[in-house]
């Protein structure tokens, strides 16, 4: 059986557990980092002190992008386009994600981390500037298709749907989006999402 490693209010850990709910792939699920720690044995599988991990048989990965093409593409190929030019089209959302959540960290951690007397407002309104920018980017592309993989629902859309819940709950400004938040709203109505992904931020 699968196994994941990692707190259930990381963006990267919904990434998986998202995912596999969604595919119906049973797991066992131990939450590591932040208030949880991580042991010897933990850092053993991954010494890069993050998280996720996973085990999968005689399989341990980390990288959550990577556990997400790896756990597509043994157990739900359906959901990660064989033809190579049709995956990379995936694909770079994936990627793209990170510098995403680049843009985003900071108003997360003003308005989730923070104290209110704690905030800086000069780094929330440079990161709500910054993400809101990215998604007018991503707006274009929901204006001509209707997924990030493509005519329907795939991997290349788990990445940054976990980010764009989190870009629609946080008490920032946000720029009308109305692609993005059709997409959002597709997301909402999946079982797994709702489950897995729209939890209170912590």
């Amino acid at each position: 059986m699968l196994t994941i490693w990692g707190r259930l209010n990381s963006h990267n850990v919904k990434k998986i557990v998202w995912f596999a709910d969604e595919i119906g792939l049973p797991y066992v699920r131990h939450d590591v980092g932040g208030a949880f720690g991580m042991s010897a044995d933990y850092l053993a599988k991954n010494p890069n002190a993050l998280i996720p991990t996973i085990e999968d048989g005689d399989v341990t990965l980390w990288e959550s992008n990577a556990i997400l093409r790896y756990l597509a593409a043994r157990y739900a190929p359906a959901l990660w386009p064989a033809n190579p030019a049709e995956r990379a089209q995936g694909d770079k959302w994936m990627d793209w994600q990170f510098a995403f959540a680049d843009a985003q960290r900071d108003a997360f951690l003003q308005l989730v981390r923070r104290r209110p007397e704690q905030r800086d407002g000069q780094l929330l309104a440079t990161s709500a500037a910054a993400s809101g920018a990215a998604m007018r980017i991503l707006d274009r592309t929901f204006a001509v298709q209707p997924w990030l993989s493509g005519v329907a629902f795939g991997v290349a859309d788990v990445p940054m749907g976990v980010y764009a819940h989190t870009f629609f709950t946080l008490d920032m400004e946000r720029p009308d989006v109305p692609h993005v938040r059709a997409w959002y709203d597709r997301l909402r109505a999946r079982p797994a999402y709702a489950q897995s992904v729209m939890i209170p931020l912590t």
